[in-house]
């Protein structure tokens, strides 16, 4: 009977075993930790007139008007740096260039609510080759020598760098807004693994969950819309002669 109870006993245990392990909580993986390189977000330029104007330009990207829009763009000597093998044709005009550079006609809609992505950024920077001219997502500022010294310790390109665009973005443990928070990032560059659940064509950065490292070696997940590269593509602003807020040109993405 002893003999009995034991071999029970024991094919209950081995029964029981893999519920157990099914049961435990899943580890979130990890990598080995790196330097966190820090990143300053600049203020939002304190000019009413252009937060005026890019309301205005929001109206007009929710309209999808082009005729509206060319109202609002430099007819002559629009810029437009790093076109990703799109084409910059000087006989066109500003606002064709510009909705080239967009894609405004594509029939996705893409174009147009990145315009209106541009109009609803807070912030902007001056762009250092063109005096008077405001550029919006602005450029961070970080020291590029630990930037540098970050890309050779860890072996991976510039481009696979991103960066918190408020603070208190989470780091979670799978790709949905209910998921456990694994830390809370901090102004610091962290590591893309891959993009989730992005749409075609669109930025994904923008439109899925990203994957990431934190300098803590935490591996998640980032909801949309809350990272951004430092070779994010920018839309420029200026003033016309009559001191009129317009757009004067486009940065394209990428570059160093």
């Amino acid at each position: 009977m002893h003999s009995v109870r034991s071999f029970l006993l024991v094919g209950l245990c081995i029964a029981v075993a893999p519920l157990d392990a099914r049961a435990a909580p899943r580890k979130p993986p990890t990598i080995a930790p790196f330097e966190a390189v820090a990143v300053r977000l600049p203020a939002a330029p304190a000019d009413a007139g252009f937060a005026a104007f890019r309301q205005t330009l929001a109206g007009v990207a929710q309209r999808r008007r082009f005729d509206e829009l060319a109202h609002y763009v430099r007819p002559q000597g629009f810029f437009w740096e790093r076109d990703s093998g799109k084409r910059f044709a000087p006989r066109r005009s500003g606002a064709e260039n510009l909705a080239a550079a967009l894609g405004l006609g594509d029939g996705s809609g893409i174009g147009w609510q990145l315009l209106a992505d541009f109009a609803a950024e807070p912030s902007a920077s001056a762009l250092a080759s063109s005096p008077g001219v405001l550029c919006a997502p602005a450029k961070p500022n970080f020291n590029q020598e630990d930037f540098d010294n970050l890309i050779d310790a860890t072996h991976f390109p510039r481009d696979n760098w991103v960066y918190p665009r408020s603070a208190g973005v989470a780091l979670q443990l799978a790709p949905h807004s209910d998921s456990a928070v694994l830390e809370t990032l901090g102004s610091y560059f962290v590591r893309v693994l891959r993009s989730v659940t992005a749409r075609a064509n669109a930025a994904p950065l923008r439109t899925s969950w990203t994957r990431v490292a934190a300098p803590s070696g935490k591996i998640g997940f980032v909801a949309p819309d809350t990272l951004r590269s430092p070779a994010a593509a920018q839309l420029c602003y200026g003033k016309d002669l009559a001191g009129r807020w317009i757009i004067t040109g486009f940065v394209g993405g990428g570059g160093d």
